[in-house]
């Protein structure tokens, strides 16, 4: 007897248990679409934001308690798509700042080593 590992939710449709199988890479999906689109200048950074709030709010407040198994997906969805948008600028930022302080470190070396040569 094969199980395919999936669990089938009670007035669950064809469409919302692809939905739900698939809703991680289509979040990763969309939320490179959409990075791309903050990194070129096209969508303002505090737009983003502001969707990534009401995508939370939404999913917090309606998506987790409905009925409905695609409201669920589709509400999830919205959230960590939009919450990958928020980290991806941050994170490139944070790789940016620790590329400066690890130069300026290997500088201080430099300049600390080549002092203290006496030949």
């Amino acid at each position: 007897m094969g199980m395919s590992g999936f669990v089938v939710e009670h007035r669950e449709s064809q469409f919302s248990r692809r939905l739900r199988r698939r809703r991680t890479q289509i979040a990763v999906v969309i939320a490179a679409a959409e990075a791309v689109l903050v990194l070129a200048g096209v969508l303002p950074w505090w737009a983003v934001v502001a969707a990534a709030a009401v995508a939370v709010a939404s999913y917090v407040w309606i998506g987790r308690s409905h009925p409905s198994p695609g409201v669920r997906a589709a509400t999830w969805l919205a959230a960590v798509s939009q919450l990958i948008v928020v980290v991806v600028p941050v994170g490139i930022v944070l790789v940016g700042v620790l590329a400066l302080v690890g130069v300026v470190v290997l500088a201080s070396l430099a300049l600390i080593v080549l002092l203290l040569d006496r030949r």
